[in-house]
């Protein structure tokens, strides 16, 4: 340091230094998902693991991909579309692999907590993923469902009633079939 840099300083008439800043990484896109949830799918295929691991994690991706076009309903920024995004690009394939760490003969049939096998373990988290991905779906798409209802309060006030489309009459007897002319007397 300098005579002049210890004046400067020492006078507080010194830059600060700059500051690296390091950027954050960009949110997935809605590909980055889609592409997550193949290779989540990919990681099951083959016969790597149990049938009813591959279905779970079926329902899993199959959820989520019905779920991301309607997303937005819920705000972007929501903890329900963090929790969508979270699950196909870390919460899932992170317990699949974890499990597939694992030998399978070992997994399979060694209880290592409560009395579950990595399987069971595996099975237990893949069903909690499955019923909070299925709770967020059905957020998503009542947003809709109350847009729809609200839709029709709106023609109802503004036009009247309509008429009550008909009923089933699910507990009454059909009518009997009219008589047929060949059948004899």
């Amino acid at each position: 340091m300098g005579f002049k840099d210890w004046v400067a300083k020492i006078t507080g008439r010194l830059e600060p230094e700059p500051v690296a800043v390091t950027p954050s990484p960009a949110a997935p896109t809605e590909q980055d998902i889609m592409n997550a949830l193949d290779r989540a799918e990919a990681m099951v295929t083959g016969g790597v693991v149990p049938a009813p691991v591959q279905s779970r994690v079926k329902r899993i991706t199959s959820t989520v991909r019905q779920t991301m076009p309607r997303l937005r309903n819920l705000g972007l920024g929501s903890p329900e579309a963090y929790s969508v995004m979270a699950t196909a690009t870390d919460y899932l394939p992170e317990a699949i692999s974890g499990y597939l760490r694992l030998p399978r003969d070992w997994a399979d049939s060694r209880p290592i907590e409560a009395g579950k096998t990595s399987l069971m373990l595996l099975i237990d988290q893949l069903d909690l993923l499955a019923s909070t991905m299925d709770k967020i779906f059905d957020a998503v798409v009542r947003v809709d469902a109350d847009a729809l209802i609200a839709h029709g309060r709106f023609l109802q006030e503004k036009f009247g009633h309509a008429s009550s489309g008909g009923t089933l009459n699910l507990g009454d007897q059909p009518p009997a079939p009219p008589p047929n002319s060949l059948d004899l007397p």
